[in-house]
């Protein structure tokens, strides 16, 4: 029998973990939802990624550590990639959102972004006094 499983992230703000969801090519539904598992079980989450025939991919608050929490149905992961690969992408692709953001508001633009070989990204932000 399948259950959902949780996995702790630190992904802590909602704007940059759309967006990052949205780099990623998923387009995740705001506001309280049911996050669908085996058998039509459902779980309750802030964030959802709804899958075919289930296996949604879900995102809730945890107040305890301040953070979002991944909620799904492994046993229905039916993503491409590893779930732990997923979330290594989905965490990179936060952190650049949130740089961007934060750079931004300091009054920096990006000059330069790049992708090498590995996946990491390189960026140069510049800002004009």
């Amino acid at each position: 029998m399948s259950h959902f499983s949780t996995v702790k992230t630190e992904l802590r703000d909602r704007a940059a973990l759309i967006d990052a969801l949205r780099d990623l090519g998923h387009d995740p539904s705001e506001g309280e939802r049911p996050v669908r598992g085996y058998r039509g079980q459902t779980v309750q989450a802030d964030l959802a990624v709804l899958g075919e025939e289930g296996g949604d991919i879900g995102f809730r608050w945890s107040e305890a550590s301040g953070s979002y929490e991944l909620v799904t149905d492994l046993d229905l992961w039916r993503q491409p990639i590893p779930v732990e690969r997923f979330l290594a992408k989905l965490t990179q692709r936060y952190a650049l959102r949130s740089i961007l953001a934060a750079s931004s508001a300091e009054g920096f633009q990006v000059s330069e972004q790049s992708q090498a070989a590995d996946g990491s990204i390189e960026l140069v932000v510049t800002r004009w006094e």
